[in-house]
């Protein structure tokens, strides 16, 4: 009887043990997959425990010479998108957006957390892309690769002016996040909602405290995330619930009683999609099983292979969200069930892109023919 191969040995990951990262996904520096040269730390024996420094956030300012992002892929269900930051303070361990740091010279472990990039006229640069002659219109989606409304959004406020350009255009948009400022936007949100032009997701993950505080050490508790929910609802905003990622063997267990909890938020419709471990994320994510939760570790990555056809990661479209197999089939029939159980709506309306037009500016001439 022949067996599926063994999978490869995870490389060692560099842990700077002059350095104490307290509320952060990971402590391991993964070299720069295109840097030529690479690190180690040797102990001199003059350990210094009290003297320990905490990795602090630094944030340095990028002018972009476009704001938008242009994707073809089969399975996601928009073309475009803005993001204004790069990094996420919030420090998901298992976020895909992990590897993108490594083209900036930077690791995809803690500097991902620590080390942002932020785009103070990002908002500019859009309204100069959208307002070019052969633009079409279709929804522009925010928060696709690190979240817009995280930590250092309440000093940049990069989001806000992105909102509010998208809204004097009158052009549609998606969101993705977790981040509790979203509150903060609600007047936007709100009058666009009333035009049909924005749609809300909201990601929750688990609804245990303890492991999200863990796996997304700087994110709003599971409850928050809830909170954020209704605020949006009760402000007339379509909310979606966003379960993603599903973790086989530690949080599907929980699907039915995330889509409950999202239901009772208000939450219109929802959406899954099982963990996904590109690149460094796979190491990243193996090492902070084996420290955060060693009895899970061995059923975890046992479930995920045989939901990617015996590997960490398949990257195909359309598998790379849903996994295949059995178990994949019984998870995605369990949350199709409970969705319909629920009265969650299968489709969200289509935002309107009828509306798109350049906003009238002070000193803009106007014909009486």
């Amino acid at each position: 009887m022949s067996r599926k191969p063994a999978p490869p040995p995870l490389p060692d990951l560099l842990k700077d043990p002059t350095r104490r990262a307290r509320a952060r996904g990971t402590l391991a520096q993964p070299a720069p997959r295109f840097d030529a040269q690479s690190r180690h730390y040797e102990n001199d024996g003059w350990d210094l425990p009290d003297d320990t420094p905490d990795v602090t956030r630094e944030v340095r300012l990028e002018e972009p010479r476009s704001a938008i992002s242009w994707n073809q892929s089969p399975d996601l269900g928009f073309d475009r998108a803005v993001n204004a930051y790069r990094g996420c303070e919030h420090g998901c361990i298992y976020c895909y957006a992990r590897p993108t740091h490594a083209y900036l010279g930077l690791s995809p472990g803690l500097d991902f957390e620590t080390r942002l990039i932020a785009r103070p006229n990002g908002a500019q640069v859009l309204e100069r892309e959208i307002g070019r002659k052969g633009y079409r219109v279709q929804p522009m989606a925010l928060g696709t690769n690190t979240d817009l409304w995280q930590p250092i959004e309440a000093q940049h406020r990069i989001a806000r002016s992105i909102l509010q350009v998208l809204s004097d255009w009158n052009h549609p948009v998606t969101i993705t996040t977790r981040g509790a400022l979203i509150e903060r936007d609600i007047d936007i949100l709100s009058d666009m909602a009333r035009r049909n032009l924005v749609d809300v997701g909201i990601t929750v993950t688990t609804l245990d405290p303890a492991l999200a505080r863990a796996m997304e050490p700087r994110a709003p508790t599971p409850a928050r995330r809830l909170a954020i929910i209704r605020a949006m609802a009760g402000a007339g905003i379509p909310v979606r619930l966003m379960m993603g990622p599903i973790i086989p063997g530690l949080t599907d267990h929980e699907a039915e009683a995330i889509l409950k909890a999202g239901r009772d938020a208000g939450a219109r419709s929802a959406w899954w999609a099982l963990l996904r471990l590109p690149g460094e994320v796979n190491a990243l994510f193996q090492d902070w099983l084996q420290q955060n939760r060693p009895n899970h570790a061995a059923k975890v990555m046992k479930l995920l292979r045989e939901m990617r056809g015996g590997r960490d990661y398949d990257p195909a479209f359309h598998a790379r969200f849903r996994g295949q197999g059995a178990y994949a089939e019984l998870l995605a029939q369990r949350i199709e069930k409970t969705r319909t159980r629920l009265g969650y709506t299968k489709i969200h309306p289509d935002l309107d892109c009828g509306q798109f037009r350049k906003p009238p500016r002070a000193g803009d001439q106007l014909s009486l023919f």
